[in-house]
């Protein structure tokens, strides 16, 4: 009895040996899957502090090169300030405003420095700085001076004023310039071309507009190819002009006035910028005489036919709306007051010049007959805007053989345009 109660209990414990074998082994299985688990966790947070560390790597270099930038950055802020704490206390801005006040007519360049310096003396908000950089685009030729008409545009927006800056100086503050040919103020869209050391260069830099000229690659012919409005527009100037005509009884006063002599050659013509004063009144209203400059041969023709020569006076109204009263010369007899311009004309292109104590009025190029043709036209050089009226008068000028010689340009005239409807008004 007592073996068989033994072996019982023998049994019973085996049984609860295996039972708890069993139970170890299956936490043992529990806690190798929990460790392979943690093990796999372990090397994908591995490889995520590996890549972020690979982040983190290119992150400071990226820093590091733009701290490389801020540099010179910093520098060159550390010149601006400079040049505020130099001028902040006022007297600089009295000496130049000044000396100023003591010339008639300031050149572009010097309405410019009169309005930076008032911007670093007295901030962008003063009235002086938005009207310095006015002035130095109503007197801007529009011709080569991309930096300078650059620079008011760029001044004029920092001060708040709603004008248009060109592609060219939103690129780099350096000026769009406008042609040769009529000067077209800001308000009436601006110019935008470049001046052309060799006429009919087609060459360009990064930041330069198209370069056109009046023969080889980029002549009269290829305009349409830099600039849309030659090629495609309805009413383009010049014109050939003959009948019928239209009647019309539009009123042309000029009422020119005597002023420093200013002169320009621009790679394109010679331009005379003409100090605020003089006027052309159409109708009674009022349009400023910018400047005028010259064409050989005539740009407009007389029945398929032109003169030697033209001289085209452009005005701009208040609305910013172009006139152009031309006037055609003649071979004949010397003109005294061409001879005046040829004496101090300069023969290449370069700034302008103003000698000294020498006045001149454009009415002197006037015939005393202001009989006209007219019409809508447009800018005769790129970027040939529209929407420029025209008044031609019949009666012509003389200019001697030797002062058409005289003239720096060899033939600087666009040809005539298709007519496309218009009419010509005579008057």
């Amino acid at each position: 009895m007592k073996r068989t109660i033994a072996e019982v209990v023998l049994v019973l414990a085996l049984i609860c040996a295996g039972f708890f074998g069993w139970q170890n082994l299956q936490k043992g299985n529990q806690a190798h899957a929990a460790l392979t688990e943690m093990e796999t966790a372990s090397k994908a947070h591995e490889d995520l502090l590996k890549e972020s560390e690979k982040k983190v790597k290119a992150a400071g270099e990226a820093l590091a090169a733009v701290n490389e930038e801020v540099v010179p950055l910093k520098a060159k802020a550390l010149e601006l300030d400079a040049v505020k704490a130099a001028v902040a206390n006022g007297p600089l801005l009295q000496d130049v405003e000044g000396l100023y006040k003591q010339q008639k007519v300031l050149s572009v360049e010097r309405q410019l420095g009169l309005g930076a310096l008032r911007m670093l003396t007295k901030g962008s908000s003063d009235p002086g700085v938005a009207e310095a950089f006015q002035k130095a685009l109503q007197l801007s030729d529009w011709s080569g001076r991309k930096n300078t008409i650059c620079a008011a545009q760029i001044g004029l927006a920092a001060t708040g004023e709603k004008v248009k800056v060109m592609s060219e100086c939103a690129i780099q503050p350096e000026v769009a310039a406008a042609d040769s040919g009529h000067g077209e103020p800001p308000a009436a869209g601006g110019h935008g071309d470049a001046k052309a050391k060799e006429h009919g260069a087609d060459k360009k830099d990064a930041h330069a507009a198209p370069h056109w000229g009046y023969e080889g690659a980029m002549g009269p012919e290829r305009w349409g190819s830099q600039f849309p409005t030659c090629g495609n527009g309805k009413s383009q100037a010049p014109l050939n002009i003959r009948g019928p005509f239209v009647k019309g009884r539009i009123g042309v006063a000029p009422d020119y006035k005597a002023g420093p002599l200013r002169l320009l050659n621009n790679g394109h013509t010679i331009q005379v910028n003409v100090p605020a004063g003089s006027k052309l009144r159409i109708d009674g209203i009022a349009y400023d005489l910018l400047q005028f400059h010259f064409h050989r041969p005539s740009e407009e023709q007389i029945d398929g036919k032109p003169m030697e020569m033209v001289v085209h006076f452009v005005h701009k109204s208040a609305e910013g709306k172009l006139a152009v009263l031309g006037v055609l010369l003649k071979e004949g007899n010397e003109n005294p007051g061409i001879k005046t311009l040829w004496t101090h004309a300069p023969a290449a292109e370069g700034p302008e010049v103003a000698p000294d104590e020498v006045v001149f009025n454009p009415a002197n190029l006037l015939p005393k007959e202001l009989q006209y043709f007219s019409y809508e036209g447009s800018l005769t050089t790129p970027p040939c805007t529209e929407g420029v009226r025209f008044f031609i008068l019949k009666t012509q000028v003389n200019i001697s053989r030797e002062q058409i010689n005289n003239f720096p340009f060899r033939r600087n005239a666009r040809p005539v345009q298709p007519l496309n409807d218009r009419v010509i008004t005579e008057g």
